[in-house]
């Protein structure tokens, strides 16, 4: 039997470590075996709780003037307490999950979260919520997806230039004949500048020929008009 200065260094704990947690749960248990106790205990240091089996006058006293002492309406019959000084939604999928799989031996009483009051349907509401690492690590992957997608954009310009400038070099031939298409285009003037005085030579002979055939002309049709004036004289006489 526990005396008196241990029962008043167990409260003290108690007190200490509740007072700086934020959320706590309370529970009961019936029919309980050792191995099913030491499976929720060990479930609840993975949550980073506490657990404690504790007499209900002794809970009383140390929740009192704490955020948990709404609780105490719950300290009834066999009670048991977890409480977590981190994520309350760790504690909540912990406890629910075990409430769930075992509801032949566990009973979930009462519990506060961030000084709010809660039962078994808030609790399990909040169990379903994403935990405080699980937000993080979805931040983080939203941040690092947009990091990714502006490095992928940049790297995309020298990239595509690279592949132009490849498509380019492979496009040319080897030999470099594409060089005389360029050559032909500036010596274009030159080829018709040799060619315009062909072109006026040509235009100069055309003009000299019809020159030379006018005279012929007008001498054949001179002897023909002289022709049909002279009978016209003769007849005249």
């Amino acid at each position: 039997m526990k005396t008196r200065e241990t029962k008043q260094k167990d409260l003290t704990a108690l007190t200490e470590s509740l007072s700086n947690s934020k959320s706590a749960m309370v529970v009961s248990f019936t029919k309980l075996t050792v191995a099913k106790d030491q499976e929720f205990r060990k479930s609840l240091r993975e949550a980073g709780a506490k657990y404690q089996v504790v007499k209900n006058t002794l809970a009383r006293i140390a929740v009192k003037g704490t955020q948990f002492e709404e609780a105490t309406v719950a300290f009834k019959g066999v009670t048991a307490i977890a409480w977590t000084e981190n994520d309350p939604v760790v504690l909540s999928k912990a406890i629910s999950k075990f409430m769930k799989e075992n509801a032949d031996i566990y009973t979930f009483k009462s519990g506060v979260v961030d000084g709010k009051l809660v039962d078994l349907q808030q609790l399990t509401t909040i169990a379903n919520l994403p935990s405080k690492e699980e937000l993080i690590s979805k931040l983080l992957y939203v941040i690092n997806s947009g990091a990714q997608r502006i490095v992928t954009v940049i790297n995309a310009v020298p990239r595509d230039l690279a592949i132009v400038i490849k498509q380019i070099g492979e496009a040319k031939p080897a030999d470099g004949s594409a060089a005389p298409v360029v050559e032909a285009k500036t010596e274009a003037p030159a080829a018709e500048a040799e060619e315009a005085p062909a072109v006026e030579e040509a235009a100069v002979a055309e003009e000299a020929a019809v020159a030379d055939e006018a005279p012929a002309v007008e001498a054949e049709a001179a002897p023909a008009a002289e022709a049909e004036e002279a009978p016209a004289d003769e007849a005249a006489e």
